[in-house]
């Protein structure tokens, strides 16, 4: 596949391509209907015919290609399978697109400093574990440090005091960046303000820009209901910004997909892990 990719990205070769699917021509038939010297045509076909897509015979003193038509719907069929695969509803292209229309149009809104204080965004989320489990992927840095990014980033450092005016840092990465050798993606700075175990965590943290000024301030409260016979919890979260710059544009229109993932994440990980009668997780949080 290399091989055919590699000979149909130069446009001679692709145009010898074009008139062998026509017919089989011979080579001077095909150098001159392509314009060109008959041994630069005889070059050409031979790096076709070494990839599989054409081949040759001897017919008398001439010799005549023919397309190979096998190889080039392979290659179809593949190209198809990634344009499938870009395209899947809900998948990464999908929500790159969002995020794309999302970003623009806080990009023409953002002109002035204070432009998006007061928005706020609301998430709800129907958990399926107890709100002592919750409350400890909420606050613990190691089991929080699983679902408090995007999709396509990973925590790569975080402090997380779970008291009023405990501290909060929050660097991220790229999430394929497994070794940590690339740029930082971003970093956040924060402060608690309020944490009752099994209840309410309230806290504000601002992303933080190149220069080390703070993009805007966003003040985060979760609240914790048990639900059913307690081996549930609704979480719900709403955001408050305030102190926009005009440079938070890029944040702000990516909390609603982001922070959604996120809440995402949590919900998978406390659907899967396993819990003791106390409702404590078994899982490992080193």
């Amino acid at each position: 596949m290399d091989a055919l990719l590699v000979a149909l990205a130069d446009p001679a070769r692709l145009r010898l391509v074009t008139l062998l699917a026509e017919r089989p021509r011979p080579v001077g038939v095909l150098a001159e209907l392509a314009g060109a010297r008959q041994p630069q045509t005889t070059k050409h076909l031979q790096t076709l015919e070494r990839a599989g897509v054409v081949t040759s015979q001897r017919s008398g003193q001439r010799r005549v290609y023919a397309l190979e038509a096998a190889p080039l719907r392979d290659l179809a069929a593949a190209l198809l399978r990634l344009a499938d695969d870009a395209d899947r509803s809900g998948g990464p292209g999908t929500t790159y697109d969002r995020y794309g229309r999302s970003l623009r149009a806080e990009r023409l809104a953002a002109q002035e400093t204070g432009w998006a204080d007061g928005r706020s965004f609301g998430f709800h989320r129907s958990l399926a574990a107890p709100a002592g489990l919750v409350w400890r992927h909420l606050t613990e840095p190691a089991l929080l440090a699983q679902w408090w990014t995007p999709d396509d980033l990973r925590t790569h450092h975080l402090v997380f005091e779970a008291r009023p005016g405990g501290r909060i840092v929050q660097e991220y990465r790229d999430a394929e960046d497994t070794d940590g050798s690339g740029p930082a993606a971003g970093r956040g700075e924060g402060v608690v303000e309020d944490a009752r175990p099994g209840e309410r965590l309230t806290y504000r943290i601002s992303p933080v820009l190149p220069d080390g000024s703070h993009a805007f301030t966003a003040r985060v409260e979760f609240g914790l209901t048990p639900t059913g016979t307690g081996t549930g919890t609704d979480l719900d979260v709403h955001w408050q910004l305030t102190d926009s710059t005009v440079d938070s544009a890029d944040f702000v229109a990516g909390i609603e997909i982001g922070f959604g993932q996120g809440l995402d994440k949590l919900a998978a990980a406390l659907t899967a892990g396993p819990r003791d009668t106390d409702g404590t997780s078994r899982r490992s949080t080193t």
